[in-house]
């Protein structure tokens, strides 16, 4: 290989002022495609990093949910959690990654999804699959909680599949990527400035929020939370409390601490000074939003409560949820806002979480883990929240926008320039309306088919008797009497199986005719088929 100083005398011919020159000339190149691709490899393991803490909040997910609901259906929910992250990794990598981002180039067209880099052909930057794969495993499990212990596991994989494959790319697509209607990005942004999301509070918590809602009302709440087994509504609704507050701690441990790779991952880069000052905002408003989200709720319910009754208590569960609120409400404004601001942000966070929560039992919503107030309500107030506190200095350094800032700060300088809060607003709009125009019908037609919720007995047994071969701990005795009727029905029902298989009854018959109880003398029915 010859070296620069070879390469330059022999262009020279032994002039050494234009030697020096080649020289200098040269070892610039050398040394600036050299700091290139340094930075692309820091940029490109920082994504890897930042993903593994995404897909870290699988755990957390797993954990939370797990803990939240009864211990009879506690394998149900975990191996649903599993299949979130297998599903999803099959879905995004057909189909879902070349939907959200196929196709897409800066300065192009508005256009509503993408058309290329299905099954990842074509694709050189594999680590965008990566951390966005994560996302969408994230936004799947977050209606895991609120249909846990009802709902049937066919019902659960057929939404799982088609929200990883379809539905969230279309969201990621309008949000994120240059051509699509919402991006700051876009040619021709949205009011001149577009959405300002910078790590998904609209296409991801907003999204798994109203799916939860849409499948909690069509699924129905869990038998013995709001009404009896008549049917008829109690005067009080019941509590069904989980199983484990040490698991729901530790799954809401978890998520924050994958919320790092969440919020500050979502710059993309960071082999810059002004990306590391951006992901430097995002991680110092992660903390505070959750902090003060649950803070404010926890000691929101305390007072209440006190004025309510006269005694003080400090609820756990609130500070938990609060604490997820406030962390899902500043992944929008993370970047965009100051550290006053994303306290703010967490504090409201808490208020929001407890109205929602509070309107589910109002309305006779059953959610097992509050998902919907937690991801559908704090992303909602995250993407407002994001047109009334962005300011201009961090809208410049994270976006480059001057123009359209937060509303409150264009008051601060004399304007009513409405045109950010209206972007955002207008994507709250598009999220519900997408949703629900989507998902609502597809969830109605599994229910129609009888493909959505479980059998009432089988709902009283619990999932994981009932369909993953035994419980997840030693089963409780108050639980046997369902256990052994489900037992009894399946054994009535295998003893049709087999002797319409050894030609004792035809299928006809064996539907319209009662089953024969054998007598104590009569050999079982597997010893005749021995015969």
């Amino acid at each position: 290989m010859t070296s620069i100083w070879e390469q330059c005398l022999a262009d020279n011919e032994g002039n050494n002022t234009e030697t020096i020159q080649c020289m200098f000339e040269k070892s610039k190149e050398y040394t600036d495609a050299s700091v290139q691709n340094v930075a692309a490899g820091v940029d490109a393991f920082y994504l890897i990093f930042a993903g593994a803490l995404v897909y870290f909040m699988q755990t957390g997910f797993a954990m939370l949910c797990a803990g939240s609901i009864r211990a009879k259906n506690c394998k149900n929910v975990l191996l649903w959690n599993l299949l979130d992250s297998c599903g999803g990794a099959l879905a995004f990598w057909s189909v879902g990654y070349a939907f959200a981002y196929g196709g897409d180039t800066e300065g192009g067209p508005t256009t509503f999804i993408g058309n290329s880099y299905f099954f990842l052909i074509g694709l050189e930057d594999l680590h965008l699959w990566f951390f966005q794969f994560a996302f969408a495993c994230a936004l799947s499990s977050i209606v895991a909680g609120t249909v846990a212990e009802r709902c049937k596991m066919q019902a659960y994989l057929l939404y799982s599949g088609f929200l990883c494959g379809f539905v969230y790319p279309v969201a990621a697509h309008a949000f994120w990527a240059y051509q699509g209607f919402l991006s700051p990005g876009n040619a021709n942004p949205l009011f001149g400035v577009g959405a300002v999301d910078l790590a998904g509070s609209g296409p991801v918590h907003m999204t798994g929020g109203v799916l939860a809602l849409v499948m909690a009302v069509i699924l129905g709440p869990r038998m013995g939370r709001f009404y009896d087994e008549n049917g008829a509504p109690y005067d009080e609704p019941r509590d069904i409390p989980g199983h484990s507050v040490a698991l729901q701690f530790l799954g809401t441990f978890c998520l924050w601490f994958g919320w790092y790779g969440f919020n500050p991952g979502s710059t993309l880069t960071i082999a810059s000074s002004n990306r590391g000052s951006v992901a430097a905002l995002a991680a110092v408003n992660t903390s505070l939003g959750a902090a003060a989200g649950a803070v404010s709720a926890m000691f929101t319910a305390s007072i209440l409560e006190e004025r309510r009754t006269g005694v003080v208590t400090y609820d756990l569960t609130n500070a938990m949820n609060g604490c997820l609120t406030g962390l899902v409400a500043v992944t929008a404004p993370c970047a965009s806002v100051e550290p006053w601001a994303g306290f703010a942000i967490g504090v409201c966070a808490g208020w929001v979480y407890l109205t929602g929560s509070w309107l589910l039992v109002k309305y006779k919503i059953d959610d097992a883990v509050d998902a919907i107030p937690v991801h559908m309500g704090g992303g909602m107030w995250g993407v407002l929240a994001t047109g009334l506190f962005s300011s201009e200095p961090r809208l410049n350094e994270a976006y480059g926008i001057t123009e359209h800032i937060g509303w409150f700060y264009e008051w601060g300088r004399g304007s009513a320039n409405f045109n950010l809060m209206g972007a955002q607003i207008v994507a709250v709009l598009f999220v519900i309306a997408w949703v629900v125009g989507i998902m609502g019908p597809y969830i109605w037609i599994l229910n129609y088919f009888n493909m959505l919720r479980v059998d009432p007995l089988e709902e009283k047994v619990g999932m994981d008797i009932s369909r993953h071969k035994g419980p997840a701990y030693v089963a409780d005795d108050d639980n046997k009497e369902h256990v052994m009727e489900l037992e009894q029905r399946r054994s009535s029902r295998q003893l049709d199986v087999s002797r319409s298989r050894s030609g004792r009854f035809s299928k006809k018959s064996a539907k319209q005719e009662p089953v024969e109880e054998p007598h104590q003398d009569e050999p079982v029915m597997q010893n005749e088929e021995s015969a």
